[in-house]
């Protein structure tokens, strides 16, 4: 039941005991309490004038048979001399009685009101009360926090969308742990060769040559790629990329990606193929970043597409988009995993090392980047060994 619905059944609750309650005081209050009122009136059924003038009055058996107008005319004037000495203190005791009897059921009513907004107080409180307190946990930096969710209703809903944020922060402050020993690991290995080398040189042990530099420099690359993708990243989470949106041509596009790659491709007796449409297609892009995307999805192809094996980029028209395809035969992915690879510093082996898995971000900033231009990126696989297929749309 929702809670909505519990609160509109406690509150009709409420209602219905307090009619009941009120109808049964008045039924068993009001009466008791009149006769206590009419029995305490003055000069009722106790004073000898009273009696004597009653008895004066009543009909002897020669008046009946007199005849019964007479009879009725003094019947009539017995009735209004009644009513003309007790009918203000029958009117006031009458009063007083029900007063009685709706103050009781006031009472009753107020007790069983207060009873039923505290339950349903409670059970509204207390799971947001459970929240608060795991919140402050969880602010606190303990991400392991989970709440019990008891029922259906909203409240039990709030509780699993709690859940859900804390094993969302839980996991992100699993990736950033591991990202600062990936990042730390992957700064100390190019800057302990730099400084093995300088000191080589410095001792004489390595002759200059330009071997020698050609590593240095080829280590000290190492570091500004790293250091260039933490930027693109924090750029791109800040919505501060900076785009040059004009149209351009698609298949320019990715005839430009394939051939910066290709030798790599050959390199590793990788094939790569492009499927383009016969005309020409128009897309509203940056052709620099749409490039860096294509690029991305073509090396994770090349990293995890084993030797033999076949990379296609494909281009179609959809309606007012075009869609881009990066189809390998790689390792494919799980099910599991096909939305998580887009998050950042999320890698799907984690054995991997930089050189030959990437650190997790160009996914992420791949992604910033599509959906800066209006267009949507996601991944399909049938499986694990079965290859994969990452794809996105752009406006045409």
């Amino acid at each position: 039941m929702s809670l909505r619905n519990k609160l509109f059944l406690s509150y009709l609750i409420v209602i219905a005991a307090m009619l009941g309650l009120m109808a049964t005081a008045t039924a068993l209050i009001a009466p008791a309490a009149f006769s206590g009122h009419v029995e305490g009136m003055p000069h009722w059924g106790g004073h000898a004038d009273d009696r004597s003038r009653a008895s004066d009055e009543t009909p002897t058996l020669e008046a009946e048979s007199a005849g019964g107008m007479m009879m009725s005319g003094r019947g009539m004037g017995i009735m209004e001399t009644f009513l003309a000495d007790y009918g203000d203190e029958l009117l006031e005791g009458f009063r007083a009685s029900v007063g009685e009897a709706l103050l009781a059921a006031g009472l009753a009513a107020l007790i069983v009101a207060a009873g039923a907004s505290w339950y349903v107080g409670r059970l509204i409180l207390r799971p947001l009360q459970e929240v608060g307190r795991a919140s402050q946990v969880i602010a606190a930096g303990h991400y392991a926090e989970r709440l019990a969710v008891h029922g259906n209703d909203e409240l039990a809903e709030l509780t699993r969308s709690f859940n859900q944020m804390a094993a969302s922060l839980d996991e992100v402050e699993a990736m950033r742990r591991a990202l600062i020993a990936d990042v730390s690991h992957e700064l100390k290995t190019p800057l302990a060769s730099i400084r093995g080398y300088m000191e080589g040189l410095q001792d004489g042990i390595l002759p200059p040559s330009p071997e020698i530099f050609q590593l240095v420099h080829h280590e000290a690359g190492r570091l500004e790629r790293l250091v260039h993708d933490l930027q693109e990243l924090s750029r791109a989470e800040a919505e501060q990329l900076q785009l040059q949106i004009a149209p351009r041509d698609a298949l320019a596009l990715a005839t430009a990606a394939a051939d910066w790659l290709r030798p790599q491709f050959e390199e590793r007796g990788i094939g790569l193929t492009l499927d383009l449409p016969a005309h020409p297609v128009q897309v509203r892009a940056d052709f620099d970043r749409v490039r860096q995307v294509l690029l991305n999805l073509l090396g994770n192809a090349l990293q995890y597409t084993p030797e033999g094996g076949q990379v296609t980029l494909h281009v179609r028209p959809e309606r007012d988009a075009v869609r881009f395809a990066v189809q390998d035969t790689g390792i494919g992915l799980a099910a599991a995993d096909l939305e998580r690879v887009f998050q950042r510093f999320y890698r799907v082996d984690r054995s991997r090392s930089r050189a030959s898995g990437g650190s997790g971000i160009g996914l992420t900033i791949a992604r910033y980047i599509v959906e800066a231009h209006g267009g949507r990126i996601w991944a399909e696989s049938a499986g694990p060994g079965q290859g994969c297929t990452f794809a996105f749309t752009l406006p045409a």
